[in-house]
């Protein structure tokens, strides 16, 4: 069967997302991921005082009309964070503008190319400050970063740049994960961080439905897997395989093709990462999988902080 592309991309985003093939023998029954109970304690017994949610809306007008922000009134976490907003600042929608739970809000969009790439972030309480990017023009200019400074820790959202169909950009992405770990690397030195987004990675084959027919594809390739490794080496934890280290079938991604999403034919791409110090107070990390809207689902953060 050939291999697919994550989704058609390249006539609104110029970017194409990660291949897809499909394994051989799936079974008629396709395995589902639950997503447990939530946890409101943390290892050393606090409570959870602090609930991030991040998604990959894939167009946030298309998100809003596909009622995302519904969900995100019931999830009611004190920060979200969205990326592949694919919206120009002056074109979003008033739905999410005037949102009153969330006073504090910001955005990030392509410099060159409208309707591509773009993250933003909504606050219930106001952040130390922000910024925008990692300090380096030819990653900056594609709005992909939102860093928020909170009392006790920054708060990164990020939408990695995908390798693209036929790996195009692959040497591209070699440059950002160097750059983009130093950046992170760099906050971490002077306070502690939450890193998350869609970092456009299955690090390892339980994160994929079909590693051996995905490894020369973007988003499982060698290059990529190991550029996740070498950002947990240093000194971050994947939060979700901090509590779930054996789980399989928990994706956050499925193409819109071949109904991949019934069947849970998926990729695990969206992640919080962790400031190994922040572990003591980590209470859960969600895959909130049953929620629509987009190809990817909306991940949770549980901390005490």
């Amino acid at each position: 069967m050939p291999k697919r592309a994550k989704k058609n991309e390249e006539a609104v985003e110029g970017e194409t997302g990660n291949g897809f093939a499909s394994s051989q023998s799936e079974p008629e029954a396709p395995i589902l991921y639950e997503d447990p109970p939530d946890k409101m304690t943390s290892k050393d017994g606090r409570a959870s005082n602090m609930k991030i949610t991040s998604w990959n809306v894939d167009g946030l007008r298309a998100w809003v009309r596909k009622n995302g922000l519904d969900w995100v009134r019931k999830e009611d976490p004190d920060v979200l964070c969205l990326q592949e907003t694919k919206c120009a600042e002056k074109a979003l929608p008033s739905e999410i503008t005037d949102m009153p739970e969330y006073p504090h809000k910001y955005w990030a969009g392509s410099e060159d190319k409208e309707g591509y790439s773009g993250v933003a972030m909504l606050c219930k309480t106001e952040p130390l400050s922000v910024t925008y990017g990692i300090g380096k023009e030819e990653h900056d200019k594609e709005g992909r970063v939102i860093t928020a400074e909170f009392p006790s820790f920054f708060l990164v959202t990020a939408y990695v740049p995908n390798a693209s169909r036929g790996l195009v950009r692959l040497d591209y992405r070699k440059t950002w994960d160097v750059d983009f770990r130093a950046y992170l690397s760099g906050l971490d030195q002077r306070k502690l961080l939450v890193l998350c987004g869609d970092l456009n990675v299955a690090h390892q084959e339980i994160d994929l439905k079909n590693p051996k027919g995905n490894r020369k594809n973007a988003g499982f390739t060698p290059e990529e897997r190991e550029g996740f490794t070498k950002l947990l080496e240093a000194g971050f934890t994947d939060s979700f395989r901090e509590l779930y280290p054996e789980q399989a079938n928990a994706y956050t991604f499925w193409t819109y093709m071949m109904n991949a999403r019934a069947k849970n034919v998926g990729w695990r791409l969206d992640y919080f990462l962790l400031s190994s110090a922040l572990l003591p107070g980590l209470c859960d990390s969600k895959i909130r999988n049953t929620a629509m809207g987009s190809d990817h689902c909306p991940i949770t953060l549980y901390l005490a902080v």
